[in-house]
Formats: structure tokens, sequence, C-alpha cells
């Protein structure tokens, strides 16, 4: 379709409406404009207006086609909003009724309704908390966001159990470390995160340790006495360096930080061409819980397109020689959505899955961050589907069942495909503690390592400081006095 013009008489919930409208008519472009921009139609040309006006006491929606000089309008509507001075309830309202017009334009219904925000279970756990019944909170977000009884109902349960197990694990009283490893073999097409080729950049691994060791120094001494519930070592692939390097990683850890009361220990050894014997011998001998050995796909032919620099094969063995070591919590992740892979290809990397029978599993939708080598050169990949249906969801849950797994954990993420979710599926007793704690804010991560990104988290989740690393690899080495001083200045608040 023509591009869309969305324009507001003022400033505010400008972000929401935009998502909404671009989850409603995604790849087209979106220029935001106010009553106050001057700007006139070339001739010829024709466009979408979607306009929203706020009143004092009520909001008006109205979606216009312009050609030239005409116009038709397509949809109008208002409504007397409910509490003027109430800033959430506002937004409520208006997300109602453009979600509303949206629908009666297109025809289409979402499955997340008129949710933008990448938490929705977060919705839900509030309300659990309040003391409302699980059916109540059910009802809340059906009627506020407009969420259908599936997407509903996978929601309610993960609450529930999410509520369950933070109950037992009394966050508020504990914290989580996070240690960014930011090498990896190659860069994979949909990729955003900031990682470095290590064919490129292994000369920088030891002073990279070196920085990291200080700046975990300064966490261990500054949150003694505090209870440490949770490591995640990830990055990139942590396995990318020698397993030498990561022996050294994981002694120091071992060494600083207090280990006696930790419920998880989760290393990433997401990339199968970069797990050796050597790295698992070395994750076996250290407190090393939990591993992810992620095939995103066991389709060939999709990781050669996606730059996946590993086969089928390797996948399954490294697997099974993980199993052979003793690991017994195995995480493995796969991407839903994926360039030319359709119901089909999605069924087989299921039951190519279910025959290595790990012990939990992620299921991402694709997201197609600007920041990625998709997004870039997207012209080249233009003939290739992307494919994602409320059918291969359906799929993917009902063979995390089979093999005997529960959803545990759920987020969503800005331009993902088919407006779905990400689900983590578990064994019970192999729910991912630290995943649960980080999508739900309801403790505070001490992030260590280039990019790394610490939240304070206070009153319960209500108030959450960031203490951002820079993402630079040299840029890191470089200025870790920097990142260690402004971390500790974050720890005094924190603690004080």
């Amino acid at each position: 379709m023509s591009d869309i013009i969305l324009q507001f008489n003022e400033k505010n919930f400008e972000y929401d409406v935009y998502h909404l409208i671009q989850a409603f008519y995604p790849g087209t472009n979106i220029k935001t404009i106010y009553e106050t921009d001057d700007r006139e139609i070339p001739q010829g040309t024709e466009e979408m207006k979607f306009s929203v006006r706020y009143g004092r006491e009520d909001i008006l929606f109205c979606v216009e086609k312009i050609r030239n000089a005409h116009t038709e309008v397509l949809f109008r509507k208002s409504c007397r909003l409910n509490a003027p001075d109430d800033r959430i309830s506002t937004k409520n309202q208006l997300k109602r009724l453009v979600y509303s017009g949206l629908t009666e334009l297109t025809g289409k219904k979402l499955p997340w309704g008129n949710l933008t925000g990448i938490r929705p279970v977060k919705i839900l756990r509030s309300k659990l908390d309040e003391g409302y019944a699980p059916d109540e909170a059910a009802a809340y977000m059906q009627e506020t966001y407009n969420v259908g009884d599936e997407k509903t109902a996978l929601a309610l349960e993960v609450a529930v159990r999410e509520k369950k197990l933070l109950d037992e694990i009394r966050p508020q009283e504990g914290y989580s470390l996070y240690v960014d490893i930011p090498f990896c073999p190659s860069i994979c097409l949909y990729c955003s995160f900031g990682s470095h080729l290590i064919s490129r950049w292994n000369d920088y691994v030891p002073r990279y340790l070196e920085s990291l060791f200080r700046e975990l120094d300064m966490i261990a001494e500054a949150m003694k006495g505090t209870r440490l519930d949770t490591v995640y070592i990830g990055g990139g692939t942590p396995t990318s360096i020698s397993a030498q390097h990561l022996n050294s990683l994981l002694d120091h850890i071992g060494s600083k930080f207090p280990l006696g009361e930790l419920k998880e220990f989760t290393v990433e050894a997401g990339r199968p061409d970069t797990v050796t014997e050597e790295h698992l011998r070395v994750l076996r001998d250290h407190p090393v819980s939990r591993i992810s050995i992620n095939p995103q796909t066991m389709n060939q032919k999709t990781l050669d397109i996606i730059g996946r620099r590993h086969t089928v094969e390797e996948t399954a063995e490294r697997f099974h020689l993980a199993r052979k070591l003793g690991f017994d919590n195995i995480n493995m992740d796969i991407i839903v959505g994926l360039p030319g892979e359709g119901r089909d290809e999605i069924l087989h990397t299921l039951e190519e899955i279910r025959s290595l029978d790990p012990d939990s599993l992620t299921v991402h939708s694709l997201a197609l961050k600007r920041a990625t080598r998709l997004a870039l050169f997207k012209d080249r990949y233009k003939d290739i589907s992307f494919d994602n249906s409320a059918e291969i969801m359906r799929c993917t849950d009902d063979a995390a069942r089979k093999m005997r797994m529960h959803p545990y954990y759920l987020y969503r993420q800005k331009n993902i495909a088919g407006n779905f979710e990400n689900v983590g599926y578990a064994r019970e007793g192999k729910d991912g503690i630290y995943n649960i704690l980080i999508m739900e804010e309801k403790q505070t991560i001490m992030a260590a390592g280039c990019g790394g990104s610490t939240k304070f988290v206070t009153n319960g989740g209500a108030n959450i400081d960031r203490v951002e690393n820079v993402k630079d690899l040299k840029n890191y080495i470089e200025r870790t006095d920097e990142m260690i001083e402004r971390k500790r200045i974050g720890i005094d608040k924190f603690l004080s």
C-alpha cells in the first residue's frame, strides 16, 4: 500500500499508536507529523492519513485516504475519556479506539490485541499480586487490551507458574549476575547484538578478560553479604573463546562470588560449531547447572542462508556429547519466521529436536530489527518468504507439550514476525530461573562486560535504575575504569 502519514495535534502516546499501525500494516513506511507541520502532497501521489486528536475530555481517531486534493474518510470515531487526568487510563482508551478502527478497516485481529509492550505476563502478574483470581486477571487482560482467548490463556498459565516460582525464590532478597562474552564465529543474518568476530578479535580476548575481571572484582566486593541467586554467561557466544580462557573466567567467578546458595548457573554454548569436548569438560568442572545448545533451525538450507556455519549433524553430535558428559539441563533455541521456512520446515525442526529430547525449548519469533544484516540488506532477500502464523505457533506449543514441557516465560519484541511472541518451555524443575528474573524485573541484575545492562530493582519492581556499559569492545577495554565507577555509584545508591 502507499505510505502512511500519522498526524497528532499534540505530542502524546505516539509510540503506542505508531506500533499498533505498524502491526496492522507491516513493512509500510509510517511518517509521524504534527498539525503544526507544513506539508504538501505531490501531484499524482496517494497516501493514507491516520489522525489522533486529543481534546480535554475526549479523543478522536480518523483515517483518511488522500489523493491530490481529494480526501475520502474511511473511519472516524471518538470516545469520551473515563478519567482525563489519568494517563494510563487515557492511553488504554486511545489504544482500544485505534485498535477498533484498524480492525474495522483491515478485517484483521492481532493475536495480542492492542498490546504494544514486550511483557504481557507482567500485567497479569501484577493483577495476581493484587489479589485478583486467575479468571479475574484474564478478564482484565481481554477487556483492557483486546487480547484473544488463546493468548490470554497462554499468558495466564505462564503468570501463575512464575508467581509460584518467584514466591519460593524471594528475588528481592538476592541478586543475579550476567557476564557478557561478546565474540561469535560469524554474525547471523538476524542478529542485532554487539558481537565481534572471534577470527578478527581473538587477540583482544586476554585484554577483554582482564578488564572484565576488574569489573567482576568490584561487583563481588560491593555486593558482599547479598545472596547471589543465578549466574548467566551469555553474549555473543561464550564458547567462541578457547576452553582455557573459559576456564579462567569460571575460575575467577568461583573465587570471587559466593556460589553456595546458587539456584542456577547457565552458560550459553549456543553455537554448535564452537562447542568442543574440552569446552564441555571445563563447564563440568565448575558448578554450571544449565547450558544452551541452539540450532535455531534443523534445516541445513536455512542455516546456510542465515550464516550459521555449522551443520544439522553437528548440532546433534554436540548435544549427544553433552549428555554423555552428564549435562542434565540442556536448553535448545529455535526461531520461527526464518527466511524460506514455513509450516513443513518448522515441523521438521520440531521433530528433530523431539528426537534429541532436550530439557527445555525456547521458541523465538523472528524480530526484524533495524541493526541486523537482514534489515540492512533486505533487498537481497525480497524474494524469500518470512512465514509465521497462528498455526505455526500452535505447532510449536503442541510439540513442546508432547515433550512434557510447560510454558514458563514469555515476552514480545518490536517488529516481531506475525505480531506473535517468544516462549520458553521447560520440563518440571528445569525452568530457566534467570530468564524469569530478567523478564519480570523482580530482581537486581548486575551485568558485567561489553554491552552489559545492569538493572537495579527496588520496591518490588516499581523502581528500576539502569547502568549501561558501552557496546564497542575497544571502548570497553579503554574505559573500564569509567564502567566500574559508574556501576559503583549505582550499587552505593541501591544498597543505601
